[in-house]
C-alpha cells in the first residue's frame, strides 16, 4: 500500500476525531463541521475542542477545509491513516461470501469466471469493477490449433493452461491443407505444451536459425506458424463493469468530471499500466488521489489486489471510485473475491 506523504503520531483524542470526521464523510458526503462530531458525544469534549484538534489535523495533512465556513473533509494521508491505524478490520459477511461463491461457481469457463468477477465487484461496492486479464505471453501453453479461414488465411486460436483464449488471423505464404494444419497444431502443441508463450517463441526461433537440411518441409512450416502465432497482438486486457454507478454520485454532478471519468475507462492501456502495478506487490493495495495519475485526475481511489491458480499470479482486480467509499468493507471484499477467482481457475491451470 503506498504511504501517505506525511506520517504523525496523533494522542488519542485526535485520532478518535479524525475517525469520526472520516466516518462522517464517508457516509454524507459533506464537509463535516466540529458541531457535528460533537453531537456524537462519546468524546466527551466541546465543539470548541474538536474544531482545535480538526485544526491541529488540517496543519498535519489529514484534513482539508475547501471553504473557510465549510467543515473539513479527508485527504489522501487521512485515508492512509485512517484505512492502516485506526478502521477496524472485518472479515467479509457470510452472506456476500455465499453471493460469492454462487456467482463463480465452479465449472465456469474462465471468460464467464473474469466477467461474473467484475459484475459481482460491481455489484456489491456500488462503485466501478476493474479486472486485468493477462497478457497470453505470460501464460503457459494449453493447446494450439489452426483453422483455415480460406484462401491463404487461417486462424491461429491459442488456448493458456488457465483457460484464457486468444484468435490471431495469420496470412500463408502457400496454401495448406486442413489435414497439415491439424499436424502442425498437434506438433506445436506436443512440443511446447506447459512451456510459457515467451519460451515458445525464443525456442521456435533458435529452431529456424538451424541448418535447413535438418528440418523437412511440415517441421519447417510448423515453426514458421508458430512463431507468427505466438508472438505480438497478446497484450493484456481490462474488463470494466459497472461504471454507470458512479454517475449516480455526488462527486459526478460535474460535467467536466463526468468526462474525464469516461476518457479514462477509454484509456485501456493506462487503466492496464495502474492494474499491472498490483501485480508487483502482495495483498491489498489502496491509490488515493496523488498515489496515482489515474486516481488523482479524479480524485478517485483505486482499491485492488492479485489473482492467480496456486501461487503464480495471472492478474488483478480492483474497485475503482470516490475515494469516499467504505474501505472497512471494499478491502476485505476485493480480498476474498480474488482468492475465489483464483480458485475458480486453479482446475483449469492443473488440466
Amino acid at each position: 500500500m503506498p504511504e501517505p506523504p506525511f506520517r504523525a503520531q496523533l494522542a488519542q483524542r485526535d485520532r478518535d476525531v479524525l475517525r469520526d470526521v472520516i466516518r462522517a464523510y464517508i457516509l454524507s458526503g459533506e464537509p463535516v463541521s466540529s458541531r457535528s462530531v460533537a453531537k456524537l458525544e462519546h468524546l466527551g469534549v466541546s465543539a470548541a475542542t474538536i474544531r482545535n484538534v480538526m485544526a491541529d489535523l488540517e496543519d498535519l495533512g489529514y484534513l482539508a477545509q475547501p471553504h473557510t465556513s465549510a467543515g473539513r473533509v479527508p485527504t489522501a494521508a487521512g485515508y492512509h491513516f485512517f484505512i492502516e491505524s485506526l478502521m477496524e478490520s472485518q472479515a467479509l459477511g457470510s452472506e456476500d461470501r455465499r453471493f460469492i461463491d454462487d456467482s463463480l461457481r465452479s465449472g465456469a469457463g474462465v471468460g464467464e469466471l473474469v466477467a461474473s468477477a467484475s459484475h459481482v465487484l460491481s455489484e456489491l461496492s456500488g462503485q466501478a469493477a476493474l479486472v486485468l486479464i493477462p497478457a497470453l505471453g505470460d501464460t503457459v501453453l494449453k493447446a494450439v490449433e489452426f483453422v483455415p479461414l480460406g484462401g491463404l488465411r487461417v486462424l491461429c486460436v491459442v488456448v493458456s493452461a488457465n483457460g484464457f483464449v486468444d484468435n490471431k488471423p495469420i496470412e500463408l505464404d502457400e496454401p495448406l491443407s486442413r489435414e497439415e494444419l491439424i499436424r502442425i497444431g498437434n506438433y506445436l502443441t506436443e512440443n511446447f505444451a506447459g512451456f510459457r508463450l515467451t519460451e515458445i517463441r525464443d525456442r521456435l526461433l533458435a529452431l529456424m536459425v538451424q541448418e535447413r537440411s535438418q528440418v523437412d518441409r511440415l517441421m519447417s512450416l510448423a515453426i514458421a506458424l508458430g512463431r507468427e502465432g505466438l508472438q505480438g497482438g497478446h497484450h493484456p486486457g481490462v474488463v470494466v463493469d459497472g461504471a454507470a454507478a458512479l454517475l449516480a454520485k455526488p462527486e459526478l454532478a460535474n460535467l467536466e468530471r463526468v468526462r474525464r471519468l469516461l476518457d479514462a475507462f477509454q484509456d485501456k492501456a493506462r487503466l492496464v499500466q495502474m492494474l499491472n502495478r498490483c501485480v508487483e506487490g502482495r495483498g491489498v493495495r489502496v491509490f488515493i488521489g496523488e498515489d496515482s495519475e489515474l486516481t488523482s485526475e479524479l480524485g478517485f481511489s483505486l482499491v485492488a489486489t492479485t489473482y492467480g491458480a496456486g501461487e503464480r499470479p495471472l492478474g488483478s482486480l480492483g474497485i475503482f471510485g470516490p475515494s469516499r467509499m467504505e474501505y472497512h468493507r471494499i478491502i476485505p471484499l476485493v480480498h476474498y473475491l480474488a482468492e475465489r477467482l483464483g480458485r475458480g481457475l486453479e482446475p483449469a491451470e492443473e488440466s
